[in-house]
Order: C-alpha cells, then structure tokens, then sequence
C-alpha cells in the first residue's frame, strides 16, 4: 500500500457517516501513525496496518456489545473498608433472567444540599454511602434550611470547643462576678445533657435542642455520657460536637431536675432572673424539660420568657421529649419555621438525616446485615413490638394483633392452612422480607413458623428476620445501644413499616425513613383492639408531654387548636405531632 492509497483510504473514513463521535481520536491515532511510515518497507506497513485495523475492530464490537459478564463485574464494585465493606446493593433490581439487566442511577450522597461536602468519607462511611441504601425520597430540603446549616456550621466552627471564643465564654462560666462582658465573644451555648430513657427518646430530645440552638443562634454541646461518639460520627465540620470533659459544672449533670434552684421554672419563683439586669444574669440556667415538668418549666414556650433567655450566654437543658412541636406555636419562631420547613410533617426527616450517621462499627453491623437477609427481597416490611407490660411475654393478645394488622392492611398475604400449595419450581415468586425488632423472640418465632409451615395464599415466599431480642431493655449497655440504633436505622431502610404505640424506638425509624407507619394502637385489658392499627398522618414523631399552658391568657388550653399543622397524636390523645395542613384529622 504506498502513501496515494493511504490517503484515499483514509479520506473515505472520515467521510463515512457510520462513524461514531468516540471512535475518531482512535482511527486518526492509527492513519497518523502509519502516514508516518509511509517511507519504510510497503511490507511493514501493510503489516502494520492490518494489525492496527484488526484491533480498532474488535475495541468496536466491545464498546458496542459489552458481555454480560463484564456489566455485571462494574456493577459489584465494593465501597468500603475494614468492618463495612459490602457490595452496593441494587435497590429495586430483580435479578431474574427475564428481566433486563441493571441500569446504575447517579446518587445524590449530600441529599440535596442538606449535607456539608468534603468530609472525611472514610472516619464516616453511612454518612454518604447511606443513600444507597434508601428509595429516594419526593420531598427535598428547602433552601432557607441548606443555608441556615452552612451558616450554623460556621458559627459552631469559630465557637466550638477549645476555640478562643468558648475559652473566654467559659471563663465568664466560671467567674462569681460578670461584669460587663456576658456576651463579648458573640457566643451562646446550650448543653445537650442525656436524660435516663432509652435511645429514641435521647435521639428525639437532642434534635429538638439543635432546632432550638438554630432558632437562637446559639451552639450546641453534647455530654458523651460514655457512648454518644460510639453511636453517632460528628455531624459538623471542623470542630467537635462534644463537650470537654473538664466542663466546670459538669459533676452537677446527674443531680439537675425540677427541684433544683438553678431551673428555669425556680428562678422564675424566687425572682432571681425578675430582678436581674443585663450585667447581672445567671451565669447558666438549667431547662428542664423532662416529662414531669411543671408550670413555671413550661413557660419555656412562651413568647416573653423567650426574651430573657436568649440573654443568657449558657443554657444547660435535659430533657426526654420531641418538644418541636410546641416551638411552632411560639410567635417570634413561626415565620422562621415557616421558611426552614415548608413541609411541617418532615422536621424531624431532614434533621434526623442532617445529624444521625452511624458510626463505622454501627454502619458495620447495618450493611452486613441488610446485605445478608433484606437486600434481595421485592419488598421489605418493618414490624416493631414494643409492650409496656412489667412481664416479658410473649403476649399472645400482642401478636393477635399484629397479625391482624398486617393481613388487614395487605402488608402480609394470608397463610393456607387446609392445604399445601404446590408453586411450580422457577416460577418468579414475590419475595417479602420482614425485619422484626423487639425485646423479645416469641412473636418473631410465631410469624416465622407460621409461613414455614403453611403456604401463603398468593405463592409469595415470606422470608422473617429478628436481629436481637435483648429481653430487657439495658439503656447503659453500650453494645446493647449500639444494636438498638443498628435495629432503628435498619426499621428506617423497608419499604412499609407497623410500630408500636407510644415508641420513640418506632417514631425515629419512620421519621428517618420518611415513612408514615401503621401504629398499632394501646392494648386495654390485655386484648387486641379492633381495629388493631391506624395509618399515620405524618413521619413525625409525637412530644408524648406537650405544655398545657395559654401564655397570653395564664390558664389552660388545647395548644392542639393554636396552629394547622400541629394536631394531638394517632397514638397519644394528649399528645402533639406535627402534620402538613390538608393532613389534618
């Protein structure tokens, strides 16, 4: 072939309409390079050109034509290390071969904003990788809020711990007069103490003291209590969320409750804050807002005392509650409410999501096992039992009716009792798996033999999972903690959830899932109630001890009536929940 054909040759490529746009770089590299040799021995050239030729045909037919083998080995790439390493699962794919093969979604890993970006990935794997674990969700996070958390992050980065504004605030702390400079520094303090409940509640109180610390501007420490870092990865950059263990009044934490003289509600009664200038406040003042709080406590949610407070630089609160709620019916926050969360029923979704990730050891524990058991399923059910009884159980009253439950509401098909069912082998039956937390075996052991034991009536195959059953609940345990967040978080990734009335184990689950659940409601008398569940009007958690308390007319009043989008709760009557306006009852 000698340099005139070469031309020709490579004339009639480029004029070829069949060329795709990413094959020309590699055919101009082959015409270039043997244009270039188009001096040396015809022979060689030729030779050359056949091999160049032959190789450009097959690199073709793989870019057009990938195996099958080869798209399923990019779609098991690993994303982690050490104790999480798992396969990233392939939500809503079923892996039959009559179904087409998988198509890779991009995912979305700072959920719309609501996640700060360049964090370390690998100190905190759930943090980014947790959204492929979820469907994705309808609703995303307004921009008043992204905007708000951005400037929140700043403010906790110039004010955190060890920084020079919290050693000079600190100092004012410690300090028996107070002078002129109780707030210089510009910064403001509320200190997150743990109350002795169990984790939904400590979960559900301590993102309600966040939401308070945005509303003031004010930032937020957290007493470890021994396991907080090794449930939870630091949610702010740059600085800590922790508060140092040589915090000067921390040796009072355990001893703080309604009584004691440094309570909100106390130095209301004896006049201290009354008779208190500017310069002349209270180094700190306690809130208590646990659930046997008082008048003079309550009066936390009232417009004018919010007045006061804000003055003071540090704020110590312990509380066992999901007090949002009632922050919404306060006048000077409900415009900036408004404009953070345009959609009422999803608060505690997007703060949960912004400030809960699992530790790596906890993330281990969440991925190994969804991989293992729920991965694979069509459709995932959720089941969470909590009894309010001194016995352990089982209790059959119970599991009567949960079932109940769930058959009616079509979340479990009906068993065949009176015959089996023949399913023809490779038949694509559905497959449903179902997750159940409790403390106890029993009613795990009740459904799981119920679908060995007897076909269903649709030929779905059920598949019954129980992670733990702890017997009793052991709130200082710190592995017993570490399974109840990895229990929570995994009720979070089903599809359909049922939880138990009353149960802030339950309430942090669907909120975090964006799920609205069927709540089983209370048992009287040791009898399944009829009917056994209610749909749920919205994610949101109940505050089980809203304040009863009018603050313009000093009496009694049903706060439920103050506001459209705060109503009492499916599961509590005296409680309040937070529901978009056209989901009231």
């Amino acid at each position: 072939m000698d340099c005139l054909e070469m031309t020709k040759l490579r004339s009639n490529f480029s004029n070829d309409n069949q060329i795709k746009p990413h094959e020309g770089p590699a055919k101009d590299t082959i015409f270039r390079s043997l244009e270039a040799r188009c001096s040396e021995n015809p022979i060689k050239v030729f030779g050359i050109f056949v091999g160049c030729f032959m190789g450009f045909f097959v690199m073709f037919s793989v870019l057009k034509n990938p195996s099958s083998s080869e798209a399923r080995l990019l779609d098991s790439r690993p994303f982690g290390k050490g104790d999480a390493v798992v396969d990233i699962p392939k939500q809503n794919i079923v892996k039959r071969d009559n179904f087409p093969e998988p198509v890779e979604k991009p995912q979305d890993k700072l959920l719309g904003g609501l996640l700060p970006a360049g964090l370390d990935e690998k100190s905190c794997l759930s943090r980014y990788q947790s959204v492929l674990y979820r469907k994705q969700q309808s609703g995303r996070p307004s921009s008043h809020l992204i905007s708000r958390l951005r400037g929140y992050e700043a403010l906790h980065k110039r004010c955190g711990p060890f920084t020079d504004s919290y050693n000079r605030t600190l100092e004012y702390l410690k300090s028996s007069s107070h002078g002129e400079d109780t707030n210089s520094t510009g910064c403001k303090y509320i200190v997150w103490i743990q109350p002795i409940q169990g984790l939904g509640n400590r979960i559900l109180s301590l993102a309600s003291a966040f939401l308070y610390a945005l509303l003031t501007d004010r930032v937020l420490l957290v007493d470890p209590g021994g396991y907080i870092p090794d449930l939870f990865c630091e949610p702010f950059p740059g600085v800590s969320w922790l508060l140092p263990s040589d915090f000067p009044i921390a040796e009072k934490f355990n001893s703080f409750d309604k009584k004691s003289p440094e309570s909100y509600g106390n130095l209301l009664k004896t006049n201290v804050l009354h008779n208190s200038t500017l310069y002349s406040l209270p180094p700190f003042i306690y809130l208590h807002l646990l659930h046997d709080y008082d008048k003079g406590d309550m009066l936390f949610f009232c417009d004018q005392d919010q007045a006061i407070l804000k003055e003071v630089p540090w704020m110590i609160l312990k509380s066992n509650n999901y007090f949002i709620p009632s922050l919404f019916l306060i006048p000077s926050f409900e415009q900036e409410l408004n404009d953070l969360f345009p959609e009422k029923g999803a608060v505690f979704h997007y703060l949960g999501q912004y400030l809960f990730h699992p530790t790596n050891s906890v993330w281990g524990l969440i991925t190994r096992y969804y991989n293992t058991y729920l991965a694979k399923a069509d459709e995932k059910i959720g089941i969470q039992i909590r009894v309010l009884e001194t016995e352990t159980g089982p209790f059959k009253y119970v599991l009567d009716q949960v079932l109940a439950c769930v058959m009616k509401e079509n979340l479990l098909p009906q068993v065949n009792e009176k015959e089996d069912l023949m399913v023809p082998y490779g038949r694509p039956n559905k497959t449903r798996a179902v997750l159940m937390t409790s403390l106890n075996s029993g009613y795990f052991e009740a459904i799981r033999d119920m679908y060995w034991e007897h076909p269903t009536i649709t030929g779905e195959v059920i598949e019954v999972y129980q992670p733990s059953n702890e017997e009793y609940q052991h709130t200082e345990n710190q592995m017993h903690n570490m399974k109840a967040w990895a229990e929570i978080y995994l009720l979070s990734l089903t599809d359909k959830l049922v939880t138990s009335a009353w149960s802030t184990f339950g309430y942090v689950a669907q909120s975090l899932g964006g799920l609205k659940p069927w709540i089983l409601y209370m048992p009287e008398n040791r009898t399944a109630p009829d009917p056994p569940c209610q749909h749920a009007l919205s994610m949101e958690p109940c505050f089980h001890a809203p304040p009863t308390y009018d603050c313009k007319e000093k009496g009694g009043i049903d706060t439920s009536k103050l506001s459209p989008h705060v109503q009492h709760c499916e599961d509590r009557s005296w409680g309040l929940k937070l529901v978009d306006g056209d989901n009231r009852l």
